[in-house]
């Protein structure tokens, strides 16, 4: 049998220790010593085992069986898409996301759906059976085949786990997991990393999917260490405001499938509900024009998304104008602001600026540079742009418009909307014109300008 002792490493240097100390004796680091578990002895089978319990042996590409592993369907189109197709017998997936955000609500809602067809096992170390089976039947969830645990010690869960032989396992959360191996209390970087590779490794053993929870911190990354992401097949997070109503959840790491895919929901009485066309959401407009406001479009992992960029610009009675943005990083609308200036000819030294995505999404490509400065002149001037208007592009230091990567599908994705006009660099103008649609390609800032201000 596998014995265990402790031992202390120094995350700075990688010194090892019998006990802890506040300061390495190696490096003079303070507080750098994390306790691990050290298998002393095993069994010769385990020690020239692969990751998967299986020999290791050398390969040729050749010799690689490329036979697609099928996906299991979750039920839901959207966590599907998230998750490059479905769930892979023996990934493991970790959630996270504010708390109250839905990271239980909707993987009870995929277990209760997958134990209609497959073994199931929900293991629950923050809530009593009671309190999850009332959810379920609050949310109207049919759970009468689904397994359930209150378990915190891993060796318990895995143990029961071989018993039932799922091949659907949920652990919520992994903050709260602890192993016998270590002595710390569990939350701590020790325990979750230890669990969670203990976890990994019965997962890819047997060949179950696992989804795991995970905290976050006040920063919004995942609580532990950050060994824990690159431990698991996929990386999910859900993003929204807990009192708003839609929910949005975001691939940042997936081997399986596409990163940043991107999934929506809308929180209601019943759960999580899919959202099928999320830029008919985004879209909601006044039907009356507004001056800051124009449509852009994203792109989100496969997919286009429409989305509206708002722009307040007001005289500042500061030392330092304000620059303010939510869904939009603060520096990049600082440099805009400058190109703008430089190579625009409008000022905005003396103005605070405040910019908006609309719904709650997070941009984080270059391709609303162009709408972003499109808003902030139309607040500036006072003039409303057309309804039917769509803006994307990215802007560099120079004033010139930079192509973006599907210029063509989110054009179409435009006109399929009812957008009759669109403004793009030169380099994303079709070969082939859209039907009901006027491309009009720039090369520079300015062009750009004079083309809003021709509107």
């Amino acid at each position: 049998m596998a014995k265990s002792k402790i031992q202390f490493v120094c995350n700075a240097c990688g010194a090892t220790h019998p006990k802890w100390a506040g300061q390495c004796n190696d490096c003079g680091e303070w507080n750098t010593l994390i306790e691990q578990a050290q298998v002393v002895t095993q069994a010769r089978s385990e020690r020239f085992s692969g990751y998967a319990g299986e020999r290791s042996k050398v390969q040729t590409m050749a010799e690689v069986n490329l036979q697609e592993v099928p996906r299991i369907g979750t039920k839901l189109a959207e966590l599907d898409r998230v998750l490059g197709g479905g769930l892979v017998p023996g990934s493991v997936a970790l959630i996270g996301g504010d708390p109250g955000i839905g990271k239980s609500t909707i993987l009870l809602q995929t277990t209760c759906l997958l134990s209609q067809e497959y073994p199931t096992l929900y293991v629950t170390g923050e809530e009593s059976l009671q309190q999850v089976t009332m959810r379920a039947h609050r949310l109207g969830l049919n759970g009468e085949k689904l397994k359930l645990l209150t378990e915190t010690q891993v060796e318990a869960i895995m143990a029961q786990a071989k018993v039932v032989q799922p091949k659907i396992l949920v652990v919520d959360s992994i903050q709260t997991i602890y192993t016998d191996q270590l002595q710390s209390a569990p939350g701590g970087v020790a325990q979750v990393r230890e669990s969670a590779a203990v976890l990994v490794r019965f997962a890819k053993q047997h060949n179950i999917a696992l989804f795991m929870v995970g905290h976050v911190t006040k920063d919004g990354a995942l609580a532990g260490p950050r060994v824990l992401e690159h431990m698991v097949d996929a990386v999910l997070y859900f993003e929204g405001e807990r009192d708003g109503r839609y929910r949005i959840l975001r691939a940042v790491k997936n081997r399986f499938g596409a990163v940043n895919e991107l999934g929506v929901f809308a929180m209601t009485e019943t759960g999580l509900k899919e959202v099928k066309n999320p830029s008919a959401i985004f879209l909601s407009r006044f039907e009356q024009r507004v001056s800051g406001s124009v449509v852009m479009v994203t792109w989100e992992g496969s997919r286009p998304i429409l989305v509206e960029v708002q722009a307040l610009v007001d005289e500042s009675h500061l030392g330092n104008p304000r620059r303010v943005t939510v869904g939009l990083e603060q520096n990049r609308l600082a440099m805009l602001l400058a190109v703008l200036s430089r190579h625009g000819g409008v000022a905005s030294y003396d103005q605070d600026v405040f910019v908006n995505v609309v719904g709650g999404v997070r941009v984080m490509e270059t391709s609303a540079d162009l709408a972003l400065l499109c808003a902030v002149i139309s607040s500036l001037k006072n003039r409303p742009l057309p309804q039917d208007l769509v803006v994307f592009g990215e802007v560099g230091l120079a004033g010139e418009i930079r192509p973006v990567p599907n210029g063509q599908e989110r054009l179409k994705e435009a006109a399929k909307h009812g957008f009759k006009r669109a403004i793009v660099a030169d380099g994303n103008r079709p070969k082939a014109a859209i039907s009901g649609m006027e491309v009009l390609g720039v090369k520079r800032l300015d062009e750009a300008l004079q083309l809003l201000s021709d509107l």
